[in-house]
């Protein structure tokens, strides 16, 4: 045996996603086309995180015009169904299905960002031209903008890797995708923060001009020779049946209500931490600004761990749904242990908690994207994604405002006393919302139970009895 022989079965053996490389799907192959998740991952931190503090810090915009301009993107997470739905059936001279909108959706998230830092330094004043209204409806373009591109280029692209990768490897698949999404997620968060770290106007001008550039880099490359031209299932005369007949044929699919349903609610529940975990532990662990700052990083691993778990396990002929399911199972005891860190006020039963939560939000994830996958067996590939997308993305942005929103709401009340002496502390607000994660955990696992069980009968039923099953 050569050495090349024994370092290919090493790697397969042990390196994180060798298994999702196919004869169809290469490795270099692949790479490229996870391409796109980096590109959605770095408009994800711009838009949430750089762009949020550079709007209130430093151009001194009022938070709650900030909160509405970063919501602006989820306007779009909705149509996602529509989206995957019109790239399963999209007509065009070219025999490209998929293509056109993830070409489509980067010309938009690069239009968005060309006129982005412009219309925030009108916004904020800073420009010496242009009414302030002016700055604010160029803001509220260029985010819609970039989150319509962004929903539209993730949607097609999750659809076009689905069309091209194997039944047996896509779960690892699916792992990869996220671990490219969590790559570009963190990486474009040390670059921006590294970049903009002496700010100036010309300098945001740079970043956000260049992260279109970028984009438009990242995904060209991401679909450059991916999708093979089929102009007879594109032609023109090809029939095409209407979202909301195969909306509701796909809704009426065993389990599929159930399925979105146990989505939204674990992705709330996994999400909600989000916008407090940082406050959390700056505020009742007296953490400082780099300790907290690591929780994201901490938060980040377990979801990296929790990816790789999940591609193992599938890889091996588990049940999606009960990856899922063991998700929300480690989120229980992630959940209990951030909240009893406050009475016991140890960093280290909080920095597990974190970390048990990203595990949890990473098992949960793969599971029920590689369900939706699967969800149509091939024929509308697109739409069983997009609607899963659209729960997830729609689920997310709900409950990180929820989130929010409680810690700030129960805290008020308990800092007037009007919850009584026992429910008094700084850590009221918070306890409240990790205790409303867990009730959204035990929901989730009520409506995902069904279906573990439901494809379990399915496996059994499908399986044929023969000379080979006879004992002996």
């Amino acid at each position: 045996m050569t050495w090349a022989a024994v370092w290919m079965r090493l790697g397969r053996r042990f390196l994180p996603f060798s298994d999702a490389v196919s004869t169809e799907l290469p490795l270099g192959r692949l790479l490229r086309l996870s391409l796109f998740q980096v590109s959605v991952g770095m408009a994800t931190v711009l838009l949430v995180g750089t762009l949020n503090r550079v709007m209130i810090v430093e151009l001194s915009v009022s938070a709650s015009l900030v909160a509405v301009m970063v919501s602006l993107p989820l306007v779009f997470a909705p149509f996602r169904a529509l989206l995957g739905f019109r790239s399963d059936h999209h007509r065009s001279a070219l025999g490209w299905k998929r293509v056109p909108y993830i070409w489509f959706g980067t010309l938009l998230q690069f239009g968005g960002f060309a006129i982005m830092p412009f219309a925030l330094l009108v916004l904020s004043g800073t420009g010496t031209n242009g009414p302030v209204w002016a700055g604010q409806l160029g803001a509220a373009l260029a985010f819609l903008m970039v989150g319509a591109g962004l929903q539209t280029t993730q949607t097609a692209g999750l659809a076009l890797a689905t069309d091209l990768a194997p039944p047996d490897t896509r779960p690892s698949v699916v792992a990869m995708m996220y671990v490219a999404l969590l790559v570009g997620t963190v990486a474009s968060a040390f670059v921006f923060s590294a970049l903009l770290q002496d700010y100036s106007p010309k300098r945001l001008i740079q970043v956000i001009q260049g992260a279109a550039v970028l984009t438009v880099v990242l995904n060209v490359i991401a679909l450059w020779k991916q999708e093979a031209r089929n102009p007879a299932a594109t032609r023109s005369d090809t029939p095409r049946p209407a979202f909301g007949e195969a909306f509701r044929a796909f809704l009426q699919r065993t389990g599929a209500t159930r399925f979105l349903v146990a989505v939204g609610l674990g992705t709330a529940a996994f999400t909600m931490q989000d916008v407090v975990l940082e406050p959390y532990g700056g505020e009742i662990l007296g953490l400082g600004v780099g300790d907290t700052s690591a929780l994201s990083a901490l938060l980040a691993g377990g979801a990296l761990a929790g990816f790789v778990v999940a591609a193992r396990m599938l890889v091996h002929g588990a049940d999606p749904y009960r990856v899922a399911a063991y998700g929300a199972l480690a989120g229980l005891p992630a959940f209990v242990l951030v909240s009893l860190s406050a009475p016991f006020e140890s960093a280290g039963l909080f920095r597990i908690g974190i970390g048990l939560v990203g595990f949890g939000g990473g098992l949960f994830a793969v599971g029920t994207l590689t369900v939706a996958m699967g969800l149509d067996e091939g024929r509308a590939s697109g739409l069983a994604l997009g609607a899963w997308g659209a729960v997830q993305a729609t689920a997310a942005g709900l409950g990180i405002a929820a989130g929010g929103i409680i810690r700030d709401g129960v805290g008020s009340l308990a800092a007037a006393g009007q919850l009584g002496p026992t429910m008094a502390g700084p850590a009221v607000g918070y306890g409240a919302v990790y205790q409303i994660e867990i009730l959204l955990l035990f929901a989730t696992l009520v409506a995902i139970g069904p279906l573990v069980r439901h494809a379990r009968t399915l496996r059994l039923q499908s399986s044929r009895f023969g000379l080979s099953e006879l004992p002996g």
